[in-house]
């Protein structure tokens, strides 16, 4: 049986499924038909249910419950690890509400993050993760960096506001709930749960095994990077909450929930059937 399969080319993605998607681990007759694109394209596609099983943004969890359920494997979560508010001056900035902020998606969490902590903004612009430091840089605005740019905008001469990360834990007391896999619930419930065995083993596999000298999966696509920026990422983004959300990480999801309908003033968003559940 044919998958398909959808994850970014960052570090932590590519560090993930690397053992699943080349052959490194016994699928168990499943196979993989692996797309890479970056999380606001995966958002849209999510949206659209085009893919079986997909990275995406818990920000866009709540629009595509309906298609969609949550596997236990994959996610990324944790302290410190959010989204920075940053500008191109030390000079503290005016009101940021009143200025054009660059954001990574509309759908990111990082949208959501920024929008707690920010409600009054109005001036928006979304752009790829990767084009947000130039644009800060070019004086057009504040930025939204996520991902890699965590660990170079300091060396760009760019200076952080807020660590919207950092308000969410004093906000809520939660880990911050990044980013998730989730496959589509027309999928076999058997097969859903060896999907999310494999994940695990594939993560198992690059930690224990192969974490000494990065796969050259990893590098091949993110070849911008230095190795010791493609740790940190991977250092940053996968954890124990990736091998297993677990009691703690379901219930970092469900706050993100309840911020999004807070936020949008929505209804009637079932907290029923969110995660996959697995059989002792």
């Amino acid at each position: 049986m044919t998958l398909t399969l959808g994850f970014s080319p960052c570090p932590n993605d590519t560090f993930i499924f690397d053992a699943l998607v080349n052959n490194k681990i016994d699928t168990g007759g499943l196979t993989f038909d692996v797309v890479l694109e970056d999380v606001e394209t995966l958002n849209e596609w999510a949206l659209a249910g085009k893919l079986d099983i997909t990275k995406l943004s818990y920000g866009v969890l709540p629009l595509v419950l309906e298609k969609y359920i949550v596997l236990n494997s994959g996610s990324a979560l944790g302290k410190g690890v959010g989204p920075l508010l940053i500008q191109k001056s030390k000079v503290k900035s005016q009101n940021v509400e009143d200025l054009v902020i660059a954001i990574p998606g509309e759908h990111t969490t990082a949208h959501l993050l920024f929008s707690l902590a920010y409600p009054g903004a109005k001036n928006k612009v979304f752009l790829r993760y990767d084009e947000i430091e130039n644009f800060v840089l070019e004086g057009k605005g504040l930025g939204v960096i996520i991902h890699e740019n965590r660990f170079t905008y300091v060396d760009k001469g760019l200076h952080k506001i807020t660590d919207l990360g950092d308000y969410w834990e004093k906000e809520t007391g939660n880990s911050i709930p990044l980013g998730g896999i989730v496959i589509r619930r027309s999928v076999d419930a058997t097969i859903a749960r060896q999907v999310d065995s494999l994940i695990k083993k594939s993560i198992e596999y690059a930690y224990h095994n192969h974490y000494a000298e990065l796969a050259d999966y990893v590098k091949v696509h993110s070849q911008e990077m230095s190795e010791a920026v493609m740790r940190k990422h991977i250092n940053l983004y996968v954890n124990e909450y990736s091998i297993d959300l677990g009691a703690t990480g379901r219930n970092a999801v469900l706050k993100l929930l309840d911020v999004y309908q807070q936020n949008k003033s929505e209804t009637g968003i079932s907290k029923a059937g969110i995660f996959l559940e697995t059989v002792n």
